[in-house]
């Protein structure tokens, strides 16, 4: 059992209040049971009320809504028999709301209070679908709990408790809902010849993961929930009932669209469905076709913007057709821009359309405020003065008016906005009012008296939780009628107006926090013009849907349930891949055909099915009789290799085909079949004791090839010279070609035959069906470098498939070539150089590394040494197995013999006016020095016209800059780590020298606080003495800031963390201000801060997540 927190507590000064804070107890009795001392009552001994009692405090109900079990809400009432004498707990009989069973459990509880004395309380609770053994469903409710008086002035003892009930939790209310001595006394009045009533109110939200039928009890399905996407349910919901928009929808040409990418059809199919079907609809198909990537389903993109670029696609495809201009004629309204001179005839306006308003909520009580505030005229003057022109700078006033509204107004309430001092999104949860119906005629330039600005609501979209997620709902008026429906993702059902809209103004009221949220709120609303009702709603009929459409989606239905057939009668079928001779053609390796690309012909066959029917099945497909074919499957013998074997017909054919395959699935085989060409009617008979089945395969050296030549049954007993003449004629060789005759017997093992003239049975090593034979010209080809097939297959056992990724190009997909694991490291750089078009040693190869840590992602090792005496088999067996190889290379502008002696050195560079940088990658000598990094720095520069062309070396850290270390520094002796950055800058021309009253500081910009540092810091020469506005002038001419903009900047000393604030006017330079004191010494120097706002973009560190939404088709 469980228990809501004491915060629902009453607060009235009476003693029956005063009760111990609640807990938990597992409870497991069904029955209603009290105790008459002798023995159990029955469960009639318990009198139980159910039906709609007065309660002038409750909501009620709209007077259409239906009093059944499906309702929302209800009060029943449970009397106790003989209540001093309950012992255990008693349940009452169900009340059904929201199609589910609703029971009081009331049972005694004992406690001990402070003084250890026994206090004995009443445990009052409410449970929810107790009985239920599933485990997945869910229903929020808000209820009261009552304890009824006997009396006439006593009032009833209430609490309230509001709760997600499920599986887990089914039951919530108070272990010590007031105390037993309290509820015995006849005095409090709440017990009358020893029985108690107890009453609960509960109002329920539609259940979810159980069998709540939307459709019969609304009308409407919902949309299923695809992921972080809620928002979008409820966005397509409004707009499927904004009736003119879908019309206009399911007249768009999509005959021609591809099914997968097109948004226009995915979203006819939503429609369709919606309006169709009686079960939630998936949004799927629609999603994908946006062009969505899997995060993107799941990513939290902003409504405005994807109600925008919806349209905008809609919009596009209408073009052209029957329905265009529809939704800007359902949309677009109209405002104007203007700036008025007080003082002079002078004005300046501009018309704008727009699709929706953004209305700002924060501190408007309602929508009248918000779009007064929309409207509020702002005053240019002062520094702010509106430049008119000929008329120069003059008072202005500036705004905007509306003049035009659209039929369909999409209000965008502005709940999501920037908080700068956190940098993130925040939402707000204010009270804020809208009303059922508006008027905008007070909005518009030049109202319309015969065509009044007046609206009814139609949507409330309302978003639960904070900007971090939370769920989303809408709720629609779908006829304009007032009779108002909750959309709930997959559950839809009847509300009451008051949920639909008061319920949704968000922020703290005492009457509502029962039954809403503080965080429950309306995010966007939509309203439709009163005179444009009866055009935007007018009902979609079957004849509105073009045919071409309505029979395609059937179509599309009618193959989802026969691939959905397939799907579940899956593991009563096998797969057969059969392979036919014309696959074994251009076959280069070992065995008969490549299992990694195979030319299967795939069938599936009921896994019980007869050979016979197998037979009938191929044949029918071949268009071949069946004495015309010969299965062959194949099987794996025990050196590895994938030969065809003997299927015997006969004795198989009335056997099942997976014990045939020996369960095998799928399963391969070679169907052998007559050539057209042989001038016989049916396949030769091939007798399995005397008889074998032999493959044959031409290699040529010239080519580097091996061809396919067929097979052929032979007598076990007949002799290879007996061959001969047959393989000539198959390779195309005049009769008398001498050959050389192998058997390949498994990969890197071809073994040569040499008595031409014993028996195939003992010449070839344990002869078995598919075995193959070898042949090529006994005459030598000089000049290939794979002259027999011996030769050849060695060679192709070595070799692998290689992927080079070049490691400076972020997700390069690189390219793949196929090499001799036997290759050199010079051989491998020549190969690789001839792909990318460069010099063998201008590249650097590195091996993939699979770090625990980089499991997910290869990376690149430590380079390779040019050196290296290794062959790429060595390189490659770090890579996984069975994934692609690879190995890391970048181009170099150095050669690689020479990088070996060199040291690599990230760095940052930036010019004299310190206002971007770039990173730089220098190759100074591994023993060399930081003045030897920077002669290879000047090598790399373009030093401007009147540049000093010399450089300094200085280290950054926490946006703060500091000289770095000396010049005849061994570049060993740096410390690389990710707090502290090396930088290399050119030396401007009066900082080449400092004189004994000068001194270079470091100045750092700041915002606000001293450790909010930002942007570029730089070095800057100050003088003993010199008025800091001096100073100033020569930072402002450093950074290039405008006069204006630098007005506003403010200056401060810091010294170990703390600020000292100059005032401009007075501060003269002390160099002593800017060194540590004496006994500060080796911390920081002191640095000179620039305190202004910061106007680079914020970089988020989840910026993956900051992609716009983009549909892609």
């Amino acid at each position: 059992m469980n228990h809501v927190t004491g915060q629902y507590r009453r607060s009235e000064d009476n003693p029956q209040a005063e009760v111990e804070e609640m807990e938990t107890q597992e409870v497991t009795t069904t029955e209603s049971v009290t105790d008459t001392g002798g023995g159990e009552m029955d469960q009639q001994n318990g009198e139980v009320i159910i039906g709609p009692q007065p309660d002038p405090g409750m909501t009620v109900q709209d007077a259409d809504m239906e009093e059944d079990e499906a309702r929302s809400e209800a009060t029943f009432r449970y009397t106790v028999q003989q209540f001093s004498k309950l012992k255990d707990s008693a349940l009452s009989p169900a009340c059904y709301v929201r199609n589910l069973p609703w029971k009081i459990m009331v049972m005694p509880r004992n406690s001990h209070g402070q003084d250890r004395t026994a206090q004995r309380s009443l445990g009052f609770f409410l449970q929810c679908n107790g009985e239920s053994e599933s485990s997945s469903w869910s229903c929020y409710a808000v209820a009261e709990l009552r304890l009824l008086s006997v009396r006439p002035d006593v009032e009833p003892f209430s609490r309230k408790i509001q709760h997600l009930f499920y599986s887990k939790e089914n039951d919530w209310g108070f272990s010590h809902f007031m105390a037993w001595n309290d509820i015995l006394d006849p005095e409090k009045g709440y017990i009358k010849d020893d029985a108690i009533t107890l009453e609960v109110h509960v109002v329920a939200d539609a259940p979810h993961g159980v069998s709540w039928d939307s459709k019969k009890h609304t009308g409407y399905v919902g949309l299923k929930n695809q992921g972080a996407t809620c928002y979008m349910n409820s966005l397509l919901q409004t707009l499927y009932f904004t009736n003119q928009l879908r019309r206009a929808v399911y007249k768009m040409p999509t005959e021609s669209d591809d099914s997968t990418k097109s948004v226009a059809l995915a979203l006819q199919r939503v429609f369709h469905e919606l309006q169709f079907c009686d079960k939630p609809v998936g949004t799927k198909k629609l999603t994908k076709s946006f062009g969505w990537e899997t995060l993107d389903s799941f990513m939290q993109h902003d409504v405005q913007e994807f109600l925008r670029v919806l349209l905008d696609k809609l919009e596009s495809k209408m073009k052209g057709t029957c329905v265009e201009g529809t939704v800007p004629k359902l949309f677009e309204g109209k405002m104007i821009s203007y700036i008025r001179c007080k003082n002079v005839d002078y004005s300046s306006t501009r018309s704008e359309t727009f699709y929706d308003i953004q209305l700002n909520i924060k501190g408007k009580k309602n929508i009248d405020e918000s779009f007064k505030d929309y409207i509020a005229k702002e005053t240019l003057d002062g520094d702010n003065k509106y430049d008119a022109g000929e008329h120069g700078l003059q008072d202005a006033e500036k705004g905007v008016i509306f003049s035009a509204f659209p039929p369909v107004l999409h209000l965008h309430l502005m709940r999501f906005q920037y908080d700068p001092i956190t940098d993130c999104s925040v939402k707000f949860n204010d009270r804020f009012e809208f009303y059922e119906k508006i008027s905008l005629d007070s909005y518009l330039q030049e109202p319309d008296p015969s065509n009044p600005a007046n609206y009814t609501l139609h949507a409330v979209l309302v978003h639960s939780g904070d900007n971090h997620g939370g769920h989303y709902v809408v709720f629609i008026n779908p006829r304009g009628d007032g009779k108002w429906c909750k959309f709930d993702d997959d559950v839809v059902s009847r509300c009451t107006k008051q949920e639909a809209i008061e319920h949704n103004y968000g922020g703290h009221d005492e009457d509502m926090n029962m039954t809403v949220k503080h965080c429950t709120n309306a995010y966007m609303l939509v309203y439709i013009r009163d005179s444009e009702l009866h055009n935007v709603l007018q009902e979609v009929t079957d004849a509105d849907i073009p045919s071409e459409l309505a029979d395609r989606l059937a179509e599309e239905k009618r193959m989802e349930q026969v691939r959905r057939k397939e799907r579940n009668e899956a593991h009563l079928y096998m797969t057969i891949n059969v392979l036919l001779e014309d696959s074994f053609d251009g076959h280069q390796g070992n065995d008969l055909y490549d299992p990694d690309r195979p030319l299967f012909r795939v069938f599936k066959i009921k896994k019980m099915a007869l050979v016979s029917e197998m037979m009938d099945m191929f044949a029918d497909a071949f268009k071949y009789p069946t004495e015309q074919i010969r299965p062959w499957p194949f099987s794996q013998r025990s050196n590895q290799t994938m030969r065809p074997s003997m299927l015997d017909l006969e004795a198989d054919s009335h056997k099942a085909v997976i014990d045939t395959a020996e369960n095998q699935n799928p399963w391969t085989i070679f169907l052998e079949l007559l050539p057209p060409d042989s001038g016989l009617t049916m396949l030769p008979n091939f007798d399995k004791e005397t008889d074998v089945l032999l493959f044959f395969k031409m290699y040529d050296p010239k080519q580097k090839k091996i061809h396919y030549c067929g097979h052929s049954y032979l007598p076990v007993t007949s002799k290879l010279s007996e061959l001969v003449p047959l393989l000539n004629e198959r390779a195309g060789f005049p009769p008398d070609t001498e050959l050389v005759l192998y058997e390949e017997i498994r990969p890197n093992m071809i073994e040569k035959i040499t008595n031409f003239n014993e028996p195939l049975e003992k010449v070839l090593d344990e002869l078995m069906d598919g075995d193959i034979i070898l042949f090529e010209k006994e005459e030598r080809e000089e000049f290939s470098d794979l002259p027999t097939c011996i030769d050849y297959f060695k060679d192709l056992y070595y070799r692998v498939e290689v992927t080079f990724v070049d490691k400076c190009t972020p997700n390069d997909p690189g390219f793949t070539m196929e090499l001799s694991q036997r290759m050199t490291y010079d051989q491998l750089a020549r190969a690789v150089a001839q792909r990318v078009g460069t010099d063998p040693y201008l590249l650097q190869f590195f091996k993939c590394q699979n770090s625990v840590s980089s499991s997910y992602k290869d990376s690149p090792g430590h380079p390779l040494r040019c050196t290296f005496e290794g062959t790429l088999k060595d390189l490659l067996v770090f890579s996984k197995p069975k994934a692609p190889k690879k190995i890391f290379y970048q181009q170099l502008s150095i050669r690689v013999n020479e990088l070996e002696n060199k040291k690599q050195f990230k760095c940052i560079y930036v010019g004299p006016n310190v206002l971007e940088e770039k990173e730089i990658i220098l190759y100074p000598n591994k023993r060399g020095t930081v003045a030897d990094l920077l002669e290879e720095a000047k090598k790399q520069i373009e030093f401007g016209e009147g540049s000093t062309g010399k450089l300094r070396f200085t280290e950054v850290s926490c946006n703060k800059v500091a000289l770095g270390p000396k010049e005849d520094t061994p570049l060993d002796h740096l410390v690389i780590n990710a707090a502290k950055i090396y930088r290399i800058e050119e030396v401007p021309r009066d900082e080449l020298h400092i004189a004994e009253d000068e001194m270079l500081i470091s100045c750092a910009h700041f915002q606000k606080e001293v450790f909010s540092t930002f942007g570029l810091p730089f070095l800057l020469k100050i003088k003993q003495g010199e008025p800091f506005t001096k100073v100033k002038e020569r930072i402002q001419k450093r950074l290039g800031v405008p006069d204006k903009e630098f007005e506003k900047y403010k200056f401060s000393i810091v010294a170990m963390g703390r600020q000292q604030v100059l005032q401009d006017d007075e501060y003269v330079v002390n160099l002593a201000d800017f060194r540590p004191l004496p006994n500060q010494a080796g911390s920081p120097k002191p640095w000179l801060g620039l305190d202004h706002v910061n106007k680079a973009p914020k970089k988020s560190r989840f910026n993956y997540l900051e992609k716009a939404i983009k549909i892609y088709n």
